[in-house]
């Protein structure tokens, strides 16, 4: 099966030897994603809060660059470096998601690139 790069300026800049995202067939595996600001390509100041939704903001823009949104996701995995923050992912995502909600795992860990507390990785299905 053919596999094809995704990338766009309007999410981060891959850090390291990855892609933004790669489709095969008419399934696209995204990145994880962390809160930095694409135009600068520095972790955003702000609260939980701001850097969960600029996760969100930047999974959409490659889901977008892929042809499709973030209604496509069939599957979002969330890597937090502090669990309490849970709630703030359930309540943010019931804003960029309807039902049926897509299928989750939601991952307590030690660290995350750049110091970042949240990041998130997707499968989307066009």
């Amino acid at each position: 099966m053919p596999r094809k790069s995704i990338s766009t300026n309007n999410a981060p800049a891959a850090i390291g030897t990855y892609s933004q995202a790669m489709q095969a067939g008419n399934t696209v595996y995204l990145s994880g994603q962390v809160p930095l600001v694409p135009e600068t390509m520095e972790m955003l100041d702000g609260d939980i809060e701001a850097c969960i939704h600029q996760v969100f903001s930047n999974l959409k823009a490659v889901c977008e660059a892929a042809g499709g949104s973030l209604d496509e996701i069939v599957k979002l995995n969330v890597f937090l470096t502090d669990l309490a923050c849970f709630d703030s992912v359930n309540k943010i995502m019931a804003s960029y998601f309807s039902e049926p909600y897509p299928a989750r795992a939601a991952i307590g860990v030690a660290a995350l690139p750049r110091g970042a507390e949240v990041e998130m990785d997707a499968i989307l299905v066009l």
